[in-house]
């Protein structure tokens, strides 16, 4: 819950959220690993013989519901908003972070997106300035907004470095 002045939540910024279909990149490679070990766990105690063994599939599946959970927050945790000066990214539900990267400080842009993303219909803005600890990324995005973002940003640090 957010309470006033709270640092990590500038209240003078409109923040964008990211796709949802983050979340279900996410949940695929991490909840898929996981209902391969339940389908493991299964194939092992039919083999053993065990009832008992059966159980334990249960363990990989209860896992997998929590990660689930836990992925719909984290992803919803992720916003950008765009400033005069800077980029602010926040992220993080229970360990909250954001970022302020100055248009000036950006000394470069990418968009990335690898196979899954592309399936997905998302990409990932990545900001590359001079100390590497103040690197952000903006995933899940859809394609052309990140495209028209690195763009815009692209345009900002420049005007930036031009002292305009």
């Amino acid at each position: 819950m957010r309470s006033p002045g709270d640092p990590m939540v500038p209240d003078d910024v409109a923040w964008s959220a990211v796709s949802p279909r983050l979340a279900l990149g996410r949940r695929i490679v991490a909840c898929g690993s996981l209902l391969v070990l339940a389908i493991a766990v299964v194939v092992v105690a039919g083999v053993a013989g065990s009832p008992i063994a059966f159980l334990g599939a249960l363990v990989p599946l209860a896992l997998a519901g929590w990660v689930w959970w836990l992925i719909g927050r984290q992803v919803a945790a992720i916003a950008y908003a765009e400033r005069d000066d800077d980029l602010l990214v926040r992220r993080g539900v229970m360990f909250r972070s954001l970022a302020v990267v100055p248009y000036g400080r950006m000394q470069f842009v990418d968009v990335e997106a690898g196979p899954l993303d592309r399936a997905l219909g998302i990409a990932r803005v990545q900001l590359h300035t001079a100390a590497a600890r103040s690197d952000a990324s903006i995933p899940g995005l859809a394609p052309d907004q990140a495209a028209t973002l690195r763009a815009r940003l692209a345009r900002r640090g420049e005007a930036r470095l031009a002292g305009l």
